[in-house]
């Protein structure tokens, strides 16, 4: 029987499980997407979902319990102050994982664990795209009114020595 066994461990020692949620669960803020295998998204999605119901309450407690698993105060900061905020009326169910299929070497189970809000950075991508766009654009129009100029110019060259016959 399967009783009180409460996580996957992941084939590896208690230091090394550790290491690796830890280092996942960054890897998912920082990215808000990852793609990983199934048993080890199911492991991460636990800790990050507990750690971003802790950063819906902003307190110094809070952020020392964070502190504990995330070592890069940049991704602790950017938890605390864009992610949270974006689940504040959410009560649980942060992320989702969407299977991709196997892996080629293995045929693990592969899957894409990311976060259900979008933080205003990947709106911040979307419009630098379609600055892109337009920069584009202009710049083909620019080129369609220089060959414009250039193909309107032996047309008159031609008016003048037409006119210059007569």
């Amino acid at each position: 029987m399967k009783h009180r066994i409460g996580f996957n461990a992941l084939s590896r020692n208690s230091a090394h499980r550790k290491a690796l949620k830890r280092n996942m669960v960054t890897s998912l803020f920082r990215y808000e997407r990852i793609e990983t295998t199934k048993a080890k998204a199911l492991e991460v999605r636990k800790m990050a979902e507990k750690m971003i119901t802790r950063a819906k309450v902003d307190s110094v407690a809070n952020r020392r319990q964070i502190a504990k698993d995330i070592n890069d105060e940049a991704i602790a900061v950017k938890l605390f102050t864009e992610i949270a905020p974006l689940f504040v009326e959410r009560k649980g169910g942060y992320t989702r994982i969407l299977k991709t299929g196997n892996r080629l070497g293995d045929a693990a189970e592969m899957v894409i664990l990311e976060l259900v809000e979008k933080t205003a950075k990947s709106d911040k991508k979307a419009e630098k795209k379609a600055e892109k766009t337009e920069k584009k654009s202009e710049k083909t129009e620019k080129k369609s009114e220089k060959t414009e100029k250039k193909a309107s110019k032996p047309a008159k060259k031609a008016e003048k020595s037409d006119s210059e016959e007569k």
